[in-house]
């Protein structure tokens, strides 16, 4: 499991960022996309993930990297601001790594765990797309050219503990929606 994160969160660390950004791009989507609706999960729960977030002094590139890549494969980004202490972190974290989850999240969005810290850090990251991040996780959907689809909504995973799986995705794929 951890090795999933590794290959498709960490997209830009110190100098390994077209290591990561290589294997991505050769599943280049078609120039408009639609979006797909959320698969039917079989799964009821998911564990959650010990430390789905990276270092924070990576989060920055790995947003420059995540766009690119979205650019280039028509795809949006999912930024995932949490912390590797939060409890509904973790469990979003498992519930994207659940294997139907993962390979539709990675089909529509380049995804991003952004670590904040204890919400002292990258906090910038969100400002860009008019969030406060008060709270994690905080899930934001945004379109290349950088148009977030879900402000009004991006805490709503915030009690990832007590949402099924599936609740989850229908909610992502509601937002993938919009734009």
């Amino acid at each position: 499991m951890k090795a999933f994160f590794m290959r498709h969160f960490l997209l830009a660390a110190a100098g390994l960022g077209l290591a990561f950004v290589a294997p991505l791009t050769a599943q280049a989507a078609p120039a408009e996309q639609p979006a797909i609706p959320a698969p039917r999960l079989s799964e009821t729960a998911a564990p959650p993930v010990a430390t789905p977030y990276p270092d924070t002094e990576v989060a920055h590139d790995q947003v420059t990297a995540a766009f690119a890549l979205a650019q280039k494969t028509h795809r949006k980004v999912l930024l995932d601001f949490g912390g590797n202490w939060c409890p509904d972190c973790k469990m979003l974290s498992g519930i994207f790594a659940l294997p139907d989850a993962a390979h539709w999240l990675e089909s529509q969005f380049v995804m991003v765990p952004v670590n904040v810290g204890r919400i002292n850090t990258n906090l910038d990251l969100a400002s860009r797309y008019g969030v406060t991040i008060k709270a994690v996780p905080t899930v934001i959907i945004v379109t290349p050219d950088g148009h977030a689809l879900n402000g009004d909504g991006s805490t709503a995973l915030g009690n990832a503990r007590s949402m099924s799986p599936q609740a989850v995705l229908d909610l992502i794929s509601d937002w993938n929606k919009r734009g």
